[in-house]
């Protein structure tokens, strides 16, 4: 068996570990989140409370919360600072989601740190919260090897929402931040603006400085009172013009607050490039791939394609079959004012499932104006292969609606291989 082999093999075992596993006092973690915070406690001090020693930026939000904790990273490591960073999900391959400095954590340390856990789930498995979640699991792997790598500071995004989140079980952050709050994950987190926001400022700690891009007087309202009550420190930043902005001056006022210099500040931002963040794959025709799975992050694609011209637009979209509001994703891109052909496609591998294109179909067909044709491919790669044949030379591909859609299609111009083996996306 090869290095890769054994990390595939590695990463498997890992995912076996559902992130809805099954687990012991099913009618306690039911009534009590709560439980989920204390299993991943319970683990990590299994094996030894790694990372309790370093210094954490916790960041969650609807959208953007990707692009400032890996702008923030950046921003420490160039004011010279070792820094892990820690995200969900990844793109094209699991080492993505954990990086110290400017690489991924080889494949062979992952295999290695995930044989040394083995012993330990088990141990887990027999005792009163069962075994960890997949992304627990990831969280523990992360912070072993951050305390390895002696990282002095490691940036966490969050998973889900923010209070009952595994990330949330380190103590005394020394930066919190939310990028906005939108509907997103209702069926966890809440129906409501305030349930969501309220949920997400869960990760505000005691004496931590807190930071958000969100405009809202109503959400803000919430977010200081729970500063308040933390006796942690509020501040919001300025109004932006679009969201890309929003992001940027995230990331500066942390920055300053870290007395971080102008430079390093502006060189980690500037460095930033995100994959699967509408990112241009090729030039004739223009192919961009955006991860956009809620109404926030389409607002934000929709507004980045309007500063584009192209002659037709190129649709290929699938939705998570986890979104209460797949329907509502849809409807601001039947609104697009372009000469537009919607390609419906699905994902399918293990838990990254989507809504079959059936499903969507009848939403199209009521919605869709003059200007919209549409089909079904089901296969995604076939979709892609189709479409770029199709398209003419000034024309825009765009997929979207899905991170897991755009990622595993990402794989036509950068192979899984290629990110093994460089330890960077590209």
């Amino acid at each position: 068996m090869n290095s890769f082999e054994k990390y595939h093999e590695a990463v498997a075992f890992i995912e076996s570990f559902s992130n809805i596993s099954i687990r012991k006092n099913t009618d306690r973690n039911k009534k009590d989140p709560s439980f989920f915070l204390e299993r991943t406690r319970y683990f990590l001090k299994l094996i030894g409370d790694p990372g309790k020693d370093i210094r954490y930026i916790h960041v969650t939000g609807t959208a953007g919360k990707g692009t400032v904790s890996t702008m923030t990273q950046n921003m420490l490591v160039a004011s010279g600072k070792r820094t892990g960073l820690f995200t969900s999900p990844y793109v094209t391959t699991t080492i993505e989601k954990i990086r110290v400095d400017d690489l991924y954590i080889a494949p062979a340390e992952l295999v290695g740190l995930v044989e040394y856990l083995k012993p330990f789930i088990r141990k887990a498995e027999k005792g009163l919260y069962g075994a960890p979640s997949a992304f627990e699991l990831f969280l523990a792997i992360a912070l072993l090897y951050f305390e390895k790598q002696k990282c002095e500071w490691v940036v966490l995004e969050v998973g889900l929402g923010g209070r009952y989140d595994a990330t949330n079980i380190i103590g005394h952050p020394i930066v919190t931040a939310i990028t906005n709050v939108d509907y997103d994950h209702t069926e966890i987190l809440g129906d409501t603006l305030r349930e969501i926001a309220t949920d997400k400022a869960g990760i505000i700690k005691p004496g931590s400085a807190f930071y958000t891009s969100e405009q809202r007087p109503a959400i803000q309202q919430i977010f200081k009172r729970i500063c308040k009550e933390e006796k942690a420190s509020f501040t919001a930043i300025p109004r932006q013009t679009d969201y890309s902005s929003y992001n940027r001056e995230l990331v500066r006022a942390i920055g300053l607050h870290l007395k971080i210099s102008e430079q390093s500040i502006e060189k980690g931002i500037q460095n930033t490039s995100l994959p699967c963040r509408f990112e241009v794959m090729q030039i004739k025709p223009l192919v961009i791939l955006d991860g956009a799975h809620n109404r926030a992050k389409i607002r934000s694609t929709i507004s980045n394609l309007k500063k584009l011209q192209f002659r037709k637009l190129w649709l290929i979209i699938a939705i998570a079959d986890n979104k209460h509001d797949n329907r509502r994703i849809l409807d601001d891109l039947l609104e697009l004012p372009y000469e537009t052909h919607l390609i419906l496609t699905r994902v399918s591998k293990g838990e990254r499932r989507s809504l079959h294109p059936t499903v969507l179909l009848p939403e199209v067909k009521k919605h869709a104006k003059k200007n919209i044709s549409y089909e079904i491919i089901e296969d995604m790669r076939k979709a892609l292969d189709q479409t770029l044949e199709s398209a003419a030379l000034n024309d825009l591909i765009l997929v979207t609606g899905s991170f897991f859609l755009a990622g595993e299609l990402r794989k036509k111009w950068v192979p899984e291989e290629t990110v093994l083996k460089k330890r960077k996306m590209s």
